[in-house]
């Protein structure tokens, strides 16, 4: 651990001390507090919910949310982005912790965190830029979704909900002047945060929604479900802790499934929100640094008695559009609700969920990518396909397997239409040789249309396939290539390559006297290298 620690303040996850405030003004600090205090209002419900779902108490939820946000906020990749206990991680937990008890839910967190800290070490966050933007739109769009219908249950009567998918369901729904009273303070909350800006923006309107809303009730006694209905959040400083769960292999065949399903849940979330946090405060990069910084939090969490947890996209847009730029504001967050725990929980158990509830509102309204909905028609066929399909499986499942199948239809869409393009044109020349100029990639998927291109039985002695116009991409094609050999071959009939690289020179055994050298051959790396003596297959250069 030490050596982590190190290398995240010497090497490439130093904190750029400008973005903890560093040289900044105090009407810079005065925007980055409130922004936190506004997150650290709204991670309250979210910390004590997503507790039930995974079974434990609301006090293991909020010091996750304190530990994870603060850490992340120090070290991560992006400033501006919070961190906390979410639904997503929940879900997967609620079945260890009801088969096996809380202290190997704390052991796995830990062990989660180490793998995220090796997938930061190893820099396997760069390959988020594999993910396609349309995957990126049902991201975003399941995500509003499910922080839609995470919002539904503060209309249940508290204290009747079961845990679910996405929060707490099957309880009793208010009814009534109740539930009239709390849908009317929830739009007022809402008129409240789209006026405010157009008003002032010496406050941020989140936090003067919650503010008013929360006075009209406290002052005037309305009845309606508060913060403190949901549980209460007073405690104390989390305390070191070593999970209590034998030393065993046993044990580690029990977590590490979960383990690796939270890293990869956690890491995927993260990186998602990274990139869209990037996208409105105009940066870029921090993939490594931040899968580092969620590793940390969560290793620490575990021995302080927390839940585990990842980036939050719902509380990051509130962060960035109340104007948080730094890592001021994520700081302030964490350290707010520590003091909320600690100091103020009476006061904070007095607000209206339904204050919360509109500002989350308006975070949907925000987030969900409504230009989607027009380009459906405009965009290609298979796009339009990913990004209904990754908002549908990211409401019915989670959102890590709701990107893998993306990113999966969107490589299988991809390799089709791309194995489609592989042709030839054929010509003779006055020599009576048949030239065949192949053009299109030639790869894993076009490897059999590239076979169905040559008639050997039918073609002249001699044949010559000119590879200027296509490119040789893996060991499929190679191996294409090597069965076009024999069958020529075979045939008896001469067979001259031409315009191959300098690598296809070398990885071809059969056909590599039948390459003929010229001053215009291609210069590439085959993207994956057969060796045929060993049978191991390489990365390529």
């Amino acid at each position: 651990m030490t050596r982590i620690l190190a290398a995240v303040a010497n090497g490439r996850f130093s904190a750029d001390l400008s973005s903890l405030g560093a040289g900044i003004g105090l009407g810079r600090i005065r925007i980055e507090v409130l922004a936190g205090l506004t997150v650290a209002l709204a991670l309250v419900p979210e910390a004590v919910a997503f507790a039930f779902v995974a079974g434990v108490h609301p006090l293991v939820g909020l010091y996750a949310a304190f530990i994870v946000g603060l850490i992340t906020a120090l070290i991560g990749g992006r400033p501006g982005m919070i961190s906390g206990a979410t639904g997503a991680l929940a879900v997967v937990m609620v079945s260890l912790v009801a088969e096996h008890g809380v202290e190997y839910l704390f052991a796995t967190v830990v062990l989660m965190g180490l793998i995220q800290i090796a997938a930061g070490v190893f820099k396997l966050g760069k390959f988020i830029r594999l993910v396609p933007h349309s995957v990126m739109l049902g991201f975003v769009n399941g995500l509003a979704i499910v922080i839609f219908l995470a919002q539904l249950t503060q209309f249940q009567v508290p204290g009747t909900a079961e845990p679910s998918g996405h929060g707490m369901t099957g309880g009793e729904w208010l009814s009534g002047v109740q539930l009239w009273t709390m849908l009317g303070l929830v739009a007022l909350t809402m008129a409240i945060i789209w006026v405010m800006p157009r008003l002032t923006r010496a406050v941020p309107a989140p936090l003067a929604g919650i503010g008013i809303v929360a006075a009209i009730v406290i002052v005037f006694g309305i009845d309606v479900p508060r913060v403190g209905d949901m549980a209460s959040i007073e405690g104390g400083l989390p305390a070191f802790h070593i999970p209590m769960v034998p030393l065993s292999w046993d044990t580690v065949e029990i977590i590490l499934p979960y383990a690796l399903v939270l890293a990869a849940i956690g890491l995927i979330e993260s990186l998602l929100t990274l990139n869209l946090v990037g996208e409105i405060t105009n940066r870029r990069g921090g993939s490594s640094q931040e899968c580092v910084a969620q590793g940390v939090a969560n290793t620490v969490t575990g021995f302080f008695g927390g839940m585990g947890g990842c980036a939050m996209i719902g509380q990051s847009m509130i962060n960035v559009n109340s104007g948080a730029r730094t890592r001021i504001a994520g700081i302030a967050a964490a350290l707010f609700l520590l003091s909320f725990i600690l100091f103020a929980a009476p006061l904070i158990e007095r607000i209206p969920l339904a204050a919360l509830v509109g500002v989350m509102f308006m975070v949907v309204i925000g987030t969900f990518a409504w230009n989607s909905l027009m380009i459906l028609r405009k965009v290609p066929l298979t796009d339009a396909v990913v990004i209904v399909l990754v908002t549908a499986v990211t409401v019915a499942t989670d959102l890590a397997t709701a990107v893998v199948v993306g990113v999966i239809v969107s490589a299988l869409a991809y390799s089709w239409q791309n194995a489609k393009r592989i042709r030839a044109s054929t010509y003779l020349t006055p020599e009576g040789a048949k030239v065949y100029q192949v053009q299109g990639p030639l790869f894993f998927g076009s490897a059999q249309g590239f076979e169905d291109l040559f008639t050997p039985e039918a073609d002249p002695a001699r044949v010559v396939v000119d590879f200027a116009d296509s490119r040789v991409a893996d060991q499929s094609a190679l191996q294409a290539i090597e069965k076009l050999a024999a069958r020529y071959e075979a045939a008896g009939k001469e067979l001259q390559l031409r315009h191959l690289s300098h690598d296809c020179h070398r990885l071809l055994t059969r056909a590599g006297h039948l390459i003929v050298d010229s001053d215009d051959d291609p210069d590439y790396g085959v993207a994956v290298n057969y060796n045929v003596r060993t049978g191991i297959l390489s990365g390529g250069h």
